[in-house]
């Protein structure tokens, strides 16, 4: 929850950025949607210090926690301390998001046959592996135990009894108020379209990763696709040692941010995925968007020198 009073120009889920640099505010009208400005590209990051964690997390009573928690955990914790990788664009304007909220898609049991459904889970800035991990699993257990659609689905399921071209003025009228901002929190909330990040595991499938196309519709900024984790043999100290990567399929908006912030983010990502023991506990400090706070008991601000000292070191990463 952001402690920011709104302001006109301000959405329901962000905050308009107006402080950017003029070129960055014109690059919206060049590019108008997402798939005009989509970046793609695969990142393996080194996986063998989360399995050993893993593993013993497991034995701990942590069953069924996986890789996806820690990408997921890397993730938010990357967004702590680079706030501009969770901004979105919608009507040429580009806003800090008031929250971090993932998308991903589930099945509703095991079998090859089960239905699948889209989650959606909010997440703080602080939150830890441990807290990812609970927040995950009480969503999907709401999901494989409660009888019925979930509100995504219902939607859906309500818009699709309508005359085809009934349906296509519909969602001609939700564009327009997504356009300027007026849809309703209810249909935010129901909406795997607006969002901070949508990942699916195609590593469950034992599938390699991909390249989502991000949907134009909505606010999502990033997808991404994670393959089946991969034994490389690399050469250290003149010895060479099998080590293990996930390779990741990620599709990004360029028009967030620049290319050395999502080069930082996702070295963050990579010294955080070789040091898996920080994500079991709440970062130092948060670093927050242009006039942005959101409600973080659990951390206080650090000074300003030490804050630049963790980003340079996290670039050099």
């Amino acid at each position: 929850m952001s402690k920011y009073k709104r302001r006109f120009g301000d959405r329901k889920e962000g905050r308009l950025l107006r402080s950017l640099p003029a070129f960055a505010k014109f690059v919206p009208f060049i590019m108008p949607t997402r798939n005009d400005a989509c970046n793609q590209y695969e990142e393996s990051f080194e996986v063998s210090d989360v399995d050993r964690r893993l593993r013993k997390l497991r034995v701990d009573g942590y069953k069924g926690i996986g890789i996806l928690h820690f990408i997921i955990a890397a993730y938010i914790r990357g967004v702590s301390m680079l706030p501009g990788m969770n901004r979105f664009i919608v009507g040429r304007r580009i806003y800090a998001r008031d929250n971090i909220e993932v998308v991903m898609t589930v099945k509703r049991s095991l079998a090859i046959d089960a239905t699948e459904t889209t989650i959606k889970v909010v997440f703080e800035p602080t939150d830890t592996i441990f807290d990812v991990y609970r927040k995950m699993s009480e969503k999907i257990d709401e999901i494989k135990t409660v009888e019925g659609n979930n509100n995504t689905e219902d939607v859906a399921e309500a818009m699709c009894k309508a005359p085809r071209f009934l349906l296509r003025f519909a969602l001609t009228i939700l564009r327009i108020m997504d356009y300027f901002g007026w849809l309703p929190q209810s249909l935010l909330d129901a909406s795997p379209f607006h969002g901070s990040m949508i990942i699916t595991d195609l590593g469950s499938l034992r599938i390699g990763p991909i390249y989502h196309h991000i949907y134009n519709f909505g606010s999502v900024t990033l997808f991404f696709g994670m393959g089946t984790v991969e034994k490389v043999a690399v050469v250290e100290k003149g010895e060479a040692r099998m080590k293990r990567f996930l390779p990741i399929g990620i599709t990004a908006d360029e028009r967030v941010c620049s290319g050395a912030h999502y080069a930082a983010f996702f070295g963050t990502m990579s010294y955080l995925l070789n040091h898996p023991e920080e994500l079991e506990k709440p970062p130092e400090s948060v670093r927050f968007d242009e006039k942005c706070e959101y409600h973080v008991p659990k951390v206080g601000e650090q000074p300003a020198k030490k804050q630049k000292k963790q980003q340079k070191a996290t670039v050099q990463a």
